[in-house]
Formats: C-alpha cells, structure tokens, sequence
C-alpha cells in the first residue's frame, strides 16, 4: 500500500502543465484509449454526463483553432493528443429534458416512478437549491462537472508517465462558432469549457519546481 501511495504522490510531484511537447514522440493508442476511458468513467452530479470528449488530431484543423487558442500556442502544434471539452448547454440539461429523461430511462434503467422523483429533485436542485434559472448559469454548471473527468485524465495520464496541459486560454465564442462551422458540434447543444494537450516533454526542458501552499494554509479541521 506504501508503494502504491509513493507512486501517485510521485507522479503528482512530477506532474506539470507541459507547455510544449516533444513531436517525435507519440503516445500509444493503447494509452490514450486507457485515458479516455477514465475520463469516461469519471462522475458527475446527478449521473447526467454533461460533457463531450473531442480529440483534435487534424492537423490543418489545429491550424485552424491556433489563433484562437493564445494560451495553446506552444501545445496545439506540439501535443501527441490533444483534446477539446464539450459541455452541454441548458437545451441538454434543462431539468426535464430529452436528454436527461433517456439518460434515466435507457442507461441508467430506473423505472418510471424513480425517473419522476428524480426529476422532481433535479428541478428542485436547479430552481432552489443551486439557482441554475439560466441557459448560461446551467453552461457554467455543466463545464464544472467537466473538471472532474479532465482532472482524471491528467492524474491517471501521469501515472503513465505521460505529461498534459489544461488550457483555458482561448476565444470561448470564437472556437465554438468555428467548431460548428466545420460540422463538430451544435451551438445550441454544446459550448467550448476547456482543452487538454497531452504528450511527451522534451527532454531537455527541466520540470519546474512544485509551488503548492502547505497543508496548513488549504486545510481546516473542525
């Protein structure tokens, strides 16, 4: 159990946010499909999977995103994978929608008189409890679920030894229009929340040192 804490701590001590990769280095397939699905398999609130997992490896698209990608400039061309997170807007995620009515029925199999009552606390959850009365509101709350997964990514990808980059640095408006004028995504189902790069570093290129607030300073205890 030792060794298995002292692995995870040291991935995460080596962990960074690469800001460029090596391109003579590819991940396998085995191993970005093992991402993914961790990704997958990630939770969420109320199990309704308000996201979408889009991997960019076209490189004339890339070439497409990069000048509305300024926080990306070094990782889009560079990264061996490099993904863009779709959050479902409120279309989805509307208590009462089509979405979240098949998400309940077909997948997670409930029967009619618990789909009812779960409904009935989702509405509860977004009118009362959270305040989610808007279709931005209800975008912001499906973009922090999709943290989750891109955490997971990023942890079980340094396990592997694998390095990665979260990238909020680019024209949310912008990229969404242009995914959807190449046919991606439906501006109406889906906006822009995030992009992870994923790849090797170059091996010159020194990890930087770990800057964290100790323990003391992000942790109380009552």
């Amino acid at each position: 159990m030792n060794n298995i804490k002292e692995t995870i701590l040291a991935a995460f001590n080596s962990r960074h946010a690469c800001k460029e990769f090596d391109v003579n280095k590819k991940i396998s397939a085995e191993d970005f499909n093992f991402i993914l699905e961790t990704g997958r398999l990630s939770p969420s609130s109320f199990g309704f999977e308000p996201w979408k997992f889009l991997v960019i490896q076209n490189h004339s698209l890339r070439e497409k995103i990069l000048p509305l990608a300024w926080g990306a400039q070094r990782q889009l061309p560079s990264a061996s994978h490099f993904l863009i997170l779709l959050a479902r807007k409120a279309t989805h995620m509307h208590a009462g929608s089509k979405y979240t009515q098949d998400i309940m029925r077909d997948l997670q199999k409930l029967p009619p008189e618990i789909v009812t009552l779960k409904s009935d606390f989702f509405k509860k959850f977004q009118e009362q409890d959270f305040d989610l009365t808007d279709e931005r509101k209800l975008f912001d709350w499906s973009s922090k679920q999709l943290y989750i997964p891109m955490a997971n990514m990023m942890s079980c990808a340094a396990l592997l030894g694998i390095d990665s980059c979260p990238i909020e640095g680019f024209a949310q408006k912008e990229l969404t229009e242009l995914l959807a004028t190449e046919g991606i995504l439906s501006p109406t189902e889906f906006g822009v929340a995030a992009m992870l790069a994923f790849g090797y570093r170059l091996e010159n290129s020194p990890a930087p040192v770990k800057t964290r607030q100790p323990i003391t300073k992000v942790v109380e205890w009552f």
